[in-house]
């Protein structure tokens, strides 16, 4: 972190602990960087984009504030319990022993405060949603808290990951209506959660050989890059069919979801090509840059559709 005794006390810099505004700044940064606060891309334009066509339009907007802070809390959650749980996995990789806590960037005492106020959030815009996703929080509480432990025993992370993503859209729908057990819910959750896995394993190739050195789980560690490759493509098509299948199942979805479609697809099949590159710079582009834009690219198709055509 960059010092300054602007702001602070007399030979104590101000991003330093102790410091005055300088230190709340700078570790609410640091916090971001962490977290990659970004990427609650990943999931809530889904949920939205489901919210908008289950209301044709017409959300409620209280209940909508509440939807996102619980999917965008839960999210953050979720991530900064990766990092707190895997700060040991990380300091022995060296891709990722530059991360925050292992280089000693932030404190585990700020993630855990962090992930203490995002819990909160999360449990009182659940409550504000109604008893059915109060009721469901303890499961999603088990996925979110989970995750990082099944890379200790299972290749499956990638999916669990998955499902956890997933549950933004699939709380949303419930949040809404309600209702658990439609057809539709589950194909919108299910499209989410085989995209995430996807690129996750994308992601994980370039861990293969630390993973096997250290015993832990994946996709490519079990049936190495080329098993990893036909086993994300694979995953990437079934979110494709599930996404298809949306239109027949969801009255306003049309032609703009189609043509969403497409566009996903085209970056998809782009996202595979670019990981071939197989450094760091060409994985991150592929998992994360691309990624970041196709929800957007399924938020405004569902925009589209609700609004203009």
């Amino acid at each position: 972190m960059a010092s300054s005794s602007e702001g602070g006390a007399p030979g104590r810099p101000a991003d330093q602990p102790g410091g005055r505004p300088g230190g709340l700044v700078a570790t609410t940064k640091a916090l971001g960087d962490a977290v990659i606060f970004r990427h609650t891309l990943f999931s809530l334009p889904f949920a939205l984009a489901a919210v908008l066509v289950e209301s044709e339009g017409r959300p409620p907007l209280l209940k909508l504030l509440f939807i996102v802070l619980a999917a965008a809390s839960g999210r953050n959650l979720a991530n900064a319990l990766n990092r707190l749980i895997d700060r040991d996995i990380d300091a022995r990789n060296p891709r990722t022993a530059g991360r925050h806590l292992p280089s000693g960037k932030l404190k585990t005492r700020d993630l855990v405060l962090f992930s203490v106020a995002m819990g909160a959030i999360l449990l009182a815009s659940t409550a504000a949603l109604g008893w059915l996703c109060l009721a469901l929080l303890p499961l999603a509480g088990v996925a979110i808290f989970g995750y990082s432990y099944t890379k200790r025993w299972t290749w499956l992370c990638h999916f669990w990951l998955g499902a956890t993503c997933a549950i933004a859209p699939m709380g949303a729908l419930i949040a809404l209506t309600g209702r658990i057990l439609e057809l539709r819910f589950f194909a919108m959750a299910g499209g989410v959660a085989l995209w995430v896995a996807g690129f996750d394993i994308l992601y994980a190739i370039q861990d293969i050989a630390v993973d096997r050195a250290q015993g832990l789980h994946s996709v490519p560690a079990r049936f190495g890059e080329r098993g990893a490759r036909l086993i994300a493509a694979a995953s990437h098509a079934g979110s494709l069919v599930l996404f298809a299948a949306l239109p027949f199942l969801w009255r306003p979805l049309g032609p703009a979801w189609w043509a969403g479609l497409g566009v996903m697809a085209a970056l998809l099949v782009a996202e595979h090509l670019v990981a071939r590159g197989g450094t760091e710079r060409h994985v991150r582009i592929a998992a994360y840059g691309i990624n970041e834009v196709i929800p957007l690219v399924m938020l405004l198709a569902a925009i589209l559709d609700v609004y203009l055509l």
